[in-house]
């Protein structure tokens, strides 16, 4: 491919992609001779292609997978039980997992709702590719972040992405890191997030002891036995 070809192929895929963008493209061959395009100049002998006249780039919507269905009735129950919207649960998992049950992320996160192994265990999620086990686990977590963050699911979202540690790090805000910024955003361009508590409503976290782990649990009706060690959550209202 000449590079007069592969300019021209450059600039009709960003026109491809949106009618204008403000941004660069870097051209060059690797050692093997291949094309290599990329946003970044990774090469002192990158061609470097200007597109011009707008500040902002469209991107194709995220699709619901057909197979999405499936998983609602598992949705609807954990999220009643334990207190977390359902539209909120499908945004994670939408942007998480593409609702792909068997997803592994790079840095090792698994399944629906890309849990690490250690907050898997945590949660006692012995198989995290059980989308029933990953789907109550994922929304234990939130739940346990939204009490940490009063409700807030902007903060609960920034945690759930950076970890809580970060979070509090840049003063319970979102952190300026451009991944947890964008899966913020990615939820938001699905269902509402709200930054403060909704109306409370009735909650309960009891803990079970599972060998040598405490295990959370939450439920919307008192245990059986009101374990002296429930306490009662505010929970949010859709």
């Amino acid at each position: 491919m000449t590079r007069a070809l592969a300019v021209a192929l450059i600039v009709l895929v960003v026109s491809a992609v949106a009618d204008t963008a403000q941004a660069q493209i870097y051209s060059w061959r690797d050692a093997e001779g291949r094309l290599v395009l990329s946003d970044r100049p990774m090469d002192p002998s990158a061609l470097t292609i200007g597109v011009g006249r707008s500040g902002a780039v469209r991107t194709t919507a995220s699709i619901r997978p057909r197979t999405a269905g499936r998983y609602d009735g598992l949705i609807e129950r954990h999220a009643a039980a334990i207190g977390v919207r359902p539209d909120l649960v499908r945004a994670v998992i939408q942007v998480e997992s593409a609702y792909n049950p068997r997803a592994v992320s790079s840095v090792g996160a698994l399944g629906l709702m890309q849990l690490m192994p250690g907050t898997a265990d945590e949660l006692g999620v012995s198989d995290p590719f059980d989308p029933d086990q990953n789907i109550r686990g994922g929304v234990t977590y939130l739940r346990r972040l939204l009490d940490r963050y009063d409700g807030s699911e902007e903060l609960a979202l920034a945690a759930y992405n950076a970890g809580p540690g970060v979070v509090e790090r840049y003063g319970n805000q979102i952190p300026p890191y451009q991944e947890t910024r964008q899966f913020v955003g990615r939820i938001r361009r699905q269902t509402e997030v709200t930054t403060v508590s909704r109306t409370a409503a009735g909650i309960y976290k009891s803990i079970d002891v599972v060998g040598d782990r405490r295990v959370p649990r939450y439920s919307n009706v008192p245990p059986p036995d009101r374990d002296p060690q429930a306490t009662e959550r505010p929970r949010p209202t859709p």
